[in-house]
């Protein structure tokens, strides 16, 4: 059995909050992404109430809505987040200059438009940083690519990445933000998932 085996095995039964302290006990360097989707406010609060400078990355593609926008502000005021904010080397109105409109998910350019608002700031964002844990809020039933993952991970560069709510369902994590008191955010959309059922990326080529 792999230590990866033992480890999901042993944390199987346990709550996510102790599986965040274990690993955040046994990192120098955690780093949490979030996009500030539904329900990423329960990830932030859970691992924040135990290490309140964690790194938070958040890459803005800079085609978030208006509604993500105000609610991303408001969570890291409320939560005096760390956050590490990443962005596009070109500003979405250089981009539709010379690329333009944003392209749809059938559009050829597309797989460029993802390069260049989210998985390339990703990528300056794990070499500056240079993590040794990476948290998520991945659950199964998102994607297929995500089914086959488990609460612990590891990606091709062997960077552990842990999902401590791998497990839970959309009722456990409404019950957690109702006992805390947080509120979700529902008009979210990426332009580069376009579907919530696709992967951009970020996850099942950079980060697998």
């Amino acid at each position: 059995m792999t230590d990866l085996e033992k480890l999901n095995k042993e944390f199987r039964k346990k709550n996510p909050e102790e599986t965040i302290s274990w690993a955040l006990k046994n990192s120098k360097n955690p780093i949490l992404t979030t996009n500030f989707r539904p329900y990423e406010i329960a990830i932030i609060h859970l691992c924040t109430q135990l290490m309140p400078d964690l790194k938070i990355v958040w890459c803005d593609s800079g085609y978030n809505t208006k509604a993500t926008y105000v609610y991303a502000e408001k969570a890291i005021k409320e939560h005096n987040l760390n956050i590490k904010l990443y962005i596009p080397k070109h500003t979405s109105a250089f981009r539709e200059a010379t690329m333009g409109k944003m392209p749809e998910i059938n559009d050829p350019r597309h797989e460029q438009f993802t390069e260049e608002v989210k998985l390339e700031p990703f990528r300056r964002a794990m070499k500056e940083i240079e993590p040794d844990l990476w948290i998520t809020n991945l659950r199964t039933g998102q994607t297929s690519f995500r089914d086959e993952l488990n609460i612990f991970n590891r990606t091709e560069a062997n960077l552990l990445k842990i999902s401590p709510f791998y497990y839970w369902a959309d009722k456990d994590l409404d019950d957690y933000m109702e006992k805390y008191n947080l509120t979700n955010e529902y008009d979210y959309y990426d332009p580069t998932k376009v579907d919530e059922k696709r992967e951009c990326g970020l996850h099942n080529r950079e980060g697998k």
